[in-house]
């Protein structure tokens, strides 16, 4: 234990947490600290799935799916950034497995698109990178993206760090 009676972090600035449920491709229920979260992945967006009065985007599913896979019961690692909540009161965290940061994962693969709310901009510039090659290679959600969210963002909006909705 550290001080202040909260648990250690396993790396500086990042609390272990089990994930519970996958809500959708960027949002999850953990358990922290012997409570339940709702946790949103920052830095990224994958289209909806579970928005009210929403349809499901395309290749929603499969982002859903993706994370599902990936995260569900695992033990991850939270790195916090500045602001650690939204205004819809979830966490806000990159999310850490086995080494490799999932919020950048999703990102390369296609399954979401960088979405940066700053103040939490720490690692903006990797997300403009991840996002760059894998629209250059039309990977997931770059084959059809404006199936997913409309009109394509433009290279300025990639060079400063296009805002998405919140959920």
């Amino acid at each position: 234990m550290s001080g202040c009676g909260r648990p250690a972090a396993s790396k500086a600035g990042r609390d272990t947490a089990k994930v519970e449920r996958v809500v959708d491709g960027d949002t999850l229920e953990v358990t922290l600290n012997g409570h339940k979260e709702k946790v949103r992945l920052i830095g990224i967006d994958t289209p909806e799935t579970k928005k009210p009065n929403t349809p499901v985007m395309y290749y929603g599913k499969e982002a859903s799916d993706f994370t599902k896979k990936k995260l569900q019961g695992k033990t991850v690692e939270l790195e916090w950034d500045v602001d650690r909540k939204d205004r819809y009161d979830r966490l806000l965290a990159y999310v850490w497995l086995e080494g490799e940061m999932f919020n950048r994962t999703l990102v390369q693969e296609g399954y979401a698109r960088m979405a940066t709310f700053p103040p939490n901009v720490k690692y903006v510039d990797l997300f403009k990178k991840d996002q760059e090659q894998a629209r250059s290679q039309e990977k997931g959600l770059w084959k059809n993206y404006e199936a997913a969210f409309g009109k394509p963002p433009s290279e300025a909006d990639s060079r400063s760090g296009s805002k998405a909705s919140g959920k």
